[in-house]
């Protein structure tokens, strides 16, 4: 580049003489009506994907859930039924203990019946 065109370069930055200054101004750029509906159809897809891995996510929550609840649920019985069992276990001991069988006299047979 030579020194005469960029002495020209430079001045066709500015307004010169008997020029209108307003014209030189940069004009604000904006999109136009065809980008601003691709930009709020790539705008709605992505919202779209935001909410679909959110529910995705609470969905397997909700799995993780429900196998944890029908898992307490089964101990919960188990748990009845093996207080049940422990009931009966005691209680059998706890005749076998007392005074009253202590007092009782074995019964064997003294003869047998035929018919």
């Amino acid at each position: 580049m030579t020194y005469s065109s960029s002495l020209a370069l430079s001045r066709s930055q500015f307004a010169g003489r008997n020029r209108n200054s307003v014209s030189l101004r940069a004009r604000a750029k904006t999109f136009g009506p065809i980008s601003n509906t691709i930009i709020l159809i790539v705008l709605a897809c992505l919202l779209g994907l935001f909410y679909l891995s959110q529910v995705t996510k609470t969905n397997a929550y909700g799995f993780t859930l429900n196998s944890l609840q029908q898992q307490q649920n089964k101990l919960k019985s188990e748990n009845a039924d093996l207080a049940v069992y422990s009931a009966q276990l005691q209680s059998v001991s706890r005749a076998q203990n007392s005074a009253i069988a202590k007092s009782m006299v074995p019964l064997t047979p003294s003869a047998t019946v035929i018919n």
